[in-house]
């Protein structure tokens, strides 16, 4: 059976939900009257949690500091009044990078750059493992040499573009470019997807590594995998909050 290992940075999604009926007299800001609330785990956890709702056996190492994103969310337009982040962009780095490698089929590191993990670390991470998909808001260079696939967003894409050449090898076959409601790029090719109600984008990308990684073990086709992403994605994106795909299939 395959076995998979997530790492990188985590949080704590909150959603709290309510209404805003009037300005404040004080000054011209919505009064929120909060409702009523929901949490995930998210960032790393996100895509643990699900891997684990379509039945998929795997690990997760992350941070022990707990870090909250929590957005204030008006409940008829669905309209964010504000996010609230809890901690500094850095955390405390991973204690140890003793993995035992062989244990697992497939490597999924989610970084999300907040301290956890470096590229020299990531980059040991890639060079003990044979399948290692990486999801990173860093910019992409040398270190991302004996990485499998990388999955980052249109906007990531085009603030390290230019630095992909000046690498030794080839992007080409590695990275893979979500469009968020068009469909990802991957060599060139665009694989749109089904136009879909959004109604929250939160997510998404954790979602489409949980489709393709799941799909990759299956079928070792980085086609059919993208195409699972992709899916995967576009059913997420069609509900409220950070959501588990494996709820809705």
């Amino acid at each position: 059976m395959n076995k998979i290992l997530v790492i990188g940075d985590s949080c704590l999604d909150i959603y709290i939900y309510g209404k805003c009926d009037r300005l404040a007299p004080e000054g011209p800001v919505p009064v929120f009257e909060p409702l009523h609330h929901t949490s995930n785990g998210g960032m790393a956890k996100n895509v643990y949690n699900n891997l684990l709702s379509i039945n998929e056996n795997c690990e997760l190492i992350t941070n022990k500091e707990e870090i909250t994103k929590t957005r204030y969310v008006e409940n008829r337009t669905n309209h964010c009044v504000i996010r609230i982040d809890s901690h500094g962009r850095r955390i405390e780095r991973i204690e140890s990078l003793d993995i035992k490698f062989n244990e697992y089929s497939a490597i999924v590191v989610s970084d999300y750059d907040h301290g956890f993990l470096t590229t020299e670390d990531i980059a040991h991470i890639a060079s003990n493992h044979s399948l290692v998909v990486l999801d990173t808001k860093k910019k992409l260079g040398e270190w991302c040499k004996n990485i499998d696939y990388i999955k980052i967003n249109e906007y990531e894409y085009n603030q390290t573009k230019n630095l992909l050449s000046e690498c030794s090898f080839s992007f080409k076959d590695k990275l893979i470019v979500t469009l968020s409601e068009r469909g990802c790029i991957y060599k060139d090719k665009t694989y749109p997807v089904e136009s879909v109600e959004v109604k929250d984008l939160a997510g998404a990308g954790d979602t489409f590594l949980t489709g393709f990684v799941s799909d990759y073990l299956k079928n070792n086709d980085v086609v059919s995998a993208i195409n699972k992403g992709n899916e995967y994605a576009s059913i997420v994106v069609q509900h409220r909050g950070v959501t588990k795909v494996g709820e809705y299939l």
